[in-house]
């Protein structure tokens, strides 16, 4: 039964505390490795639509792919921990901010590669060339066709007292929302950033640790408006075109809109460093297109073909000149979130 609005914002739906990882490997044949170029194993945060791609690369290079998939963070953790021993040759993580954590703790190698300076744009990679960004998915305000007409377009609208109690929105727990808070206090500064976080509270937010749920909430009419990743409405738009939400791209008239990426690096520790290089490079290039679609996302690189579904929604302005600061302001997000009474 669906948990009913009170008079104080609560959180459903809560992640489970720990880590689910599941290892696969993405290749046909035996356990041995390929006579070109062995077995890169990755940690991926980001899993959707992740294995026809990983076939894809084995096919075109006969390297075999091993993932463990999981949380960001906790993947983080697990390379910390196995140091030296790690399997891990690559980290593929589902947020900008988590990539950048990975590189400040020294758990990642440099990459000289010409085929990814040359495909990745320098504001989506590492200034040392740790890691590389391969997608890109915008965090964007969503609501009802059916009950909303005019959107809110502005992160800082989404908190106007007309949308008290009309509100869903992802928990403070979640990278989504670090890297969002983090985007605005980059552009607007730590106390607009407390102010315009708080007024989002002062709605009376319904929290849902899910994108896909959220969207399902505003077109069931749980709630009126939320913010949310673009690439959950190509997923529901497969299944139903019909699918009674759409977005509202925010700060078109400034910024543009918060853009995170998944990025990849090769690890500090990896057993098949050049095997791994070669996993990345492919993602970036051959493999764009691909990568990119599978999860209804954008391509890291700007020449790379857009998902036809994903067209439709419309060319917006981006802000990508945060992207490479979203690590560093980390911190300073989760301490507006927590001064904001965020849950």
């Amino acid at each position: 039964m669906q948990m009913r609005r009170t008079t104080t914002p609560r959180t459903i739906r809560l992640a489970a505390i720990g880590i689910a990882l599941a290892s696969v490997t993405a290749a046909c044949g035996s356990d041995d490795a390929s006579s070109d170029g062995g077995t890169v194993t990755v940690y991926i945060g980001r899993q959707y639509g992740i294995e026809p791609v990983f076939e894809a690369f084995t096919e075109a290079t006969g390297i075999e792919v091993r993932f463990t998939s999981g949380g960001d963070p906790e993947l983080r953790e697990r390379l910390i921990a196995e140091g030296e021993n790690t399997p891990a040759d690559v980290v593929l993580t589902a947020d900008a901010a988590n990539i950048e954590l990975s590189a400040q703790a020294g758990l990642l190698a440099p990459i000289e590669s010409e085929a990814l300076t040359a495909a990745i744009p320098a504001e989506l990679r590492s200034p040392d060339d740790l890691w590389f960004s391969l997608s890109r998915r915008a965090r964007v305000v969503i609501y009802s066709t059916e009950r909303v007409t005019e959107p809110p377009t502005t992160y800082a609208a989404v908190g106007d007292p007309q949308w008290a109690g009309r509100v869903c929105l992802r928990p403070s727990t979640h990278p989504y929302t670090q890297s969002l808070v983090a985007s605005i206090i980059a552009a607007e500064g730590e106390e607009r950033a407390t102010e315009i976080v708080s007024s989002w509270v002062a709605n009376d937010p319904l929290y849902i640790n899910s994108d896909t749920d959220i969207y399902k909430a505003v077109a069931s009419g749980e709630c009126d408006i939320a913010i949310a990743n673009t690439y959950y409405l190509g997923r529901l738009q497969t299944e139903n075109p019909d699918f009674p939400v759409a977005i509202s791209w925010p700060e078109q008239d400034g910024r543009g809109a918060h853009v995170n990426v998944s990025a990849a690096g090769v690890t500090a520790n990896a057993p098949n460093p050049e095997g791994a290089k070669r996993l990345i490079e492919w993602l970036a290039t051959d493999g764009q297109e691909q990568f990119a679609a599978a999860n209804f996302e954008y391509p890291a690189d700007p020449t790379s073909p857009v998902n036809e579904l994903v067209a439709t929604w419309g060319e917006f302005t981006a802000d990508l000149g945060v992207v490479l600061r979203l690590g560093e302001l980390n911190p300073a997000a989760v301490e507006v979130l927590s001064v904001a009474g965020y849950e």
